[in-house]
């Protein structure tokens, strides 16, 4: 098997350096960039198969490059490593299409643990796993979704959310739930966060086409189902 190749933007020298050694220990090859311009040159012409990825860096911030990074490429996982902790970073994080976010200092065993999630996973889709509802499909592997044959464009975290409901279909789920599975942080009461990506989901898979599959218990939460329940 190919040994894992990651790729650190982190323009704190002493950091990235030390973050190189320890995972240069369990024989990840890595490499770093220690702006976001070049971080976005080394992503367009390598292969990756994670990045750890500051937020101020000079050039281009974290959540710009992120962004450049998900216009053509959904699948590689992205952490977000920064000193930057507040709910509003991290939401902020997320929408620029981060899959998970560590905050500073922390513990190298635990960013470990979380970067061998994402390698586990990306190895385990070495074949096609499809998600079905009526005329819905989404392949999991070529983060394709498709509604009567027509191709839906989700952005990474809409890709998340539809997967959560495709993978609790005809469950209720509860805004703590969606906002622990999507985006990794505790609920906070006064964001509507879920409601504006629900939203955004729907406009893409259900405004158009019949039935419709995202549906809201008001005071409950959300579901998927092709019908009412």
């Amino acid at each position: 098997m190919s040994r894992i190749k990651i790729l650190i933007i982190e323009d704190e020298l002493r950091v990235a350096n030390l973050l190189k050694k320890q995972l240069e220990n369990f024989d990840f090859i890595v490499e770093i960039a220690n702006d976001g311009y070049v971080g976005k040159k080394l992503v367009e012409r390598n292969d990756y198969n994670l990045i750890l990825l500051d937020i101020n860096l000079p050039l281009i911030n974290g959540y710009e490059l992120c962004k450049e990074i998900r216009r053509t490429n959904n699948q590689i996982p992205i952490i977000m490593i920064t000193a930057l902790g507040t709910h509003d970073n991290k939401v902020f994080g997320f929408e620029a299409g981060a899959d998970d976010y560590v905050t500073k200092p922390f513990n190298f065993v635990e960013l470990l643990a979380r970067i061998n999630v994402f390698i586990k996973r990306s190895e385990g889709m070495n074949f096609s796993e499809i998600l079905r509802i009526a005329d819905l499909e989404m392949d999991l592997t070529t983060k394709r979704v498709t509604r009567n044959g027509q191709t839906i464009d989700l952005t990474a975290k809409e890709f998340s959310l539809l997967e959560t409901f495709l993978k609790n279909k005809g469950k209720l789920l509860t805004r703590d739930y969606i906002i622990e599975q999507v985006w990794k942080i505790d609920f906070d009461p006064s964001t509507n966060i879920i409601d504006v990506y629900v939203n955004y989901l729907r406009k893409k898979i259900d405004r158009d086409f019949e039935p419709k599959l995202i549906h809201t218990k008001f005071g409950f939460g959300f579901y998927c189902n092709e019908t009412e329940i």
